[in-house]
């Protein structure tokens, strides 16, 4: 599948940032067309952009490729067989392997040749429900291969969770393991893979299980094939990649959180790419060749974009990390990783940096791996306080880089381009727009605010390259969804400011943005004052219910491991300090120290379900929640101090 040749621009390669973003905005067409160059096309794009497509436009709509051939043929064909493409490490099985973009290649073309002999081919759907293994990865390429749409739903989701999103996407075939494996327990997938099949209205037509020897499933007669034994089978075959248009879906990932219907994020097929290849060089400043770890998990989006196909599109060698950032076996865990590897940055969640400072304060786990080829540690998943990426630099002595993005988009919407050159960091901000992106922050009436001002993130139509053309099925959706509340705009649903310099800082969901007796209040600000306090490992701020000020704020914090002060003590200190530092408006009366908060497996704070307990209200237990005990302890600790009890 050679290259087509692209129209000539007068574009120049993008320099630095200032230069980038303004020539994005001057001549998008331009802009976009130049960096399409990056990524092999079968039918290359004459046209960046159709307006008149789609719910807002569509990118590439006149061109057509393959994504398996742009992250693996392509690389095998240029000189790159032998280089590692996946290190893949396993400190919970206690297994290292390492696969070259030849070993890659044939392991997707005989799981394709498997895939088509189930009857996949262009625009079929193939769901994956599986760990952190090579073969996760080699059926996603596969799926692309073949012109398929795959989802990949997280390991180990519940079966009704799982059900109601086989019956969204309709899948006719099923990738799975037959368990996953947690530091201290094996998960089995294969029986809730059976009872979500059984309770979903569509079905399957077959499912490829890959038997792990820490718990091998009983296959059913008819439906299930075995994994190794079908591609062994298949071991030699040739399947070629499969040309699709650029505006074809390429995966639906479902938005964590969902009740009822879930949303399946649609992602295109040509921009995506176009955006991932521009990301790589100019936004994370690696070379192809170098080792790229991003300590995700393909259930989320971060894990789609960067440790398959960005790394890969780029001619990178990804790290494929199937383990915790503590507890496999110490907080030096993805140290040891990035030394190992020989990784130039590392992309992990600020959950994941808080955790390990809550268990290493001192960062005495860093000392020992040589992480001389370790440039810049990456941050994104929701909002890095300031304190701990103060820690991560004086302990790491690397710039840490928080960045802002979501499943919707794919990529990030702002954030600091190490490859353009590295900007000013302001700790507790996102840095600035990427190009493509117009953010504003609005008011309620949807008019921009003036600089320094909190209200809604919006971006301003069309959203560009990579991010959500759609929802799986349903274009109405989208409108309601994302594009109703402010025409013109993508509503983020997330709350923060920009200031005089254009620096984007996100304070929150809009749902985090409480009212204390008139006055609109981020908890996300006053988290910030917590996790400042030199005993405090991490927090959550939420806003509940009080019959006279509407709504009050009640901070939650867990204290690093080494505090041995009286918590009552280290309470008042922190509510002193939220009033010193914010002011009486806040009315912050109510700190409480708890063993852990409840979380998502991407590591998100579960404060909506929190809020709803405090509020004594209905919930249900989130589908996504990495420990569902934790809730339980949240609750006792509202009830020991009389908050949560009708």
């Amino acid at each position: 599948m050679p290259s087509a040749d692209l129209p000539s621009t007068d574009q120049p390669p993008p320099g630095r940032y200032a230069e980038a973003q303004a020539a994005a905005a001057r001549d998008p067409e331009a802009f976009w067309l130049d960096a399409a160059r990056a990524v092999d096309w079968t039918r290359a794009p004459t046209c960046a952009f159709d307006a008149g497509a789609g719910v807002y436009g569509r990118w590439f709509p006149d061109a057509s490729l393959n994504a398996c051939w742009n992250a693996v043929d392509r690389h095998v064909a240029g000189g790159r067989a032998d280089q590692v493409a996946i290190r893949y490490d396993s400190p919970v099985t206690g297994t290292k392997r390492s696969i070259s973009y030849a070993e890659l290649l044939g392991a997707v073309t005989a799981l394709a040749a498997v895939l088509a002999g189930l009857g996949v081919g262009r625009g079929d759907r193939v769901i994956l429900y599986m760990p952190m293994v090579p073969e996760a990865l080699f059926g996603m390429l596969a799926c692309t291969r073949l012109g398929a749409v795959h989802s990949v739903v997280f390991g180990g989701f519940a079966a009704n969770e799982l059900a109601v999103r086989i019956e969204d996407a309709a899948p006719k075939v099923v990738l799975a393991a037959s368990c996953g494996i947690e530091p201290n327990r094996v998960v089995a997938y294969k029986p809730l893979l059976d009872a979500a099949i059984a309770a979903s209205k569509h079905k399957p037509d077959a499912c490829l299980i890959l038997q792990r020897p820490q718990g091998p499933a009983r296959l059913v007669a008819g439906r299930d094939h075995d994994w190794a034994g079908a591609v062994a089978a298949a071991a030699g075959a040739t399947v070629e990649c499969v040309p699709v248009a650029a505006t074809d879906p390429l995966y639906i990932l479902y938005t964590s959180g969902t009740t009822g219907k879930p949303k399946g994020v649609v992602r295109d097929t040509g921009g995506y790419l176009v955006a991932l290849a521009w990301s790589m060089t100019n936004l994370y400043g690696v070379a192809p060749g170098e080792t790229y770890f991003c300590a995700s998990d393909i259930g989320w989006v971060v894990g789609h974009s960067y440790i398959v196909y960005a790394p890969l599109l780029h001619g990178c060698t990804t790290v494929l990390y199937e383990g915790k950032p503590v507890g496999t076996p110490d907080p030096g865990a993805l140290w040891r990783v990035v030394a190992e590897t020989g990784a130039v940055c590392l992309f992990t969640a600020p959950t994941a940096l808080r955790a390990i400072k809550k268990e290493d304060p001192t960062g005495a786990c860093v000392a020992g791996h040589d992480l001389a080829r370790f440039r810049t540690l990456f941050l994104a998943g929701e909002r890095a306080d300031p304190d701990s990426v103060a820690w991560a630099e004086r302990v790491l002595g690397r710039p840490v880089i928080d960045h802002w993005w979501q499943t919707e988009t794919g990529w990030a919407i702002a954030g600091n381009p190490v490859g353009l050159g590295l900007l000013p960091v302001k700790r507790g901000s996102a840095c600035v727009p990427m190009p493509g992106y117009d953010v504003q922050v609005l008011d309620e009436g949807g008019r921009p605010v003036t600089a320094g001002t909190m209200g809604t993130l919006a971006i301003r139509l069309p959203l560009p390259p990579g991010c959500l053309p759609t929802l799986w099925g349903s274009d109405e959706r989208m409108r309601a969804s994302y594009l109703a509340a402010y025409p013109g705009w993508y509503d983020t649903s997330d709350a923060g400011i920009r200031d005089a310099d254009g620096y984007v800082t996100v304070l929150g969901r809009t749902d985090d943005i409480i009212n204390v007796a008139g006055h609109r209040l981020s908890t996300g600000g006053m988290e910030a004052v917590l996790a400042a306090h030199p005993d405090v490992a991490e927090c959550a701020v939420i806003g509940i219910r009080d019959a006279l000020k509407g709504e009050a704020p009640c901070g939650f914090v867990v204290l690093k491991a080494q505090v041995l002060r009286d918590p009552a003590e280290i309470e008042r200190e922190l509510v002193a300090k939220v009033r010193d530092e914010i002011g009486p408006v806040a009315a912050f009366k109510l700190a409480l120290t708890v063993a852990r908060l409840p979380k998502t497996r991407s590591g998100k704070i579960l404060r909506a379900t929190m809020k709803r307990i405090a509020d004594h209200e209905p919930w249900t237990m989130p589908a996504t929640i990495d420990d569902a005990g934790v809730l339980d302890e949240i609750g006792e600790s509202l009830k020991a101090r009389g908050i949560g009890v009708s």
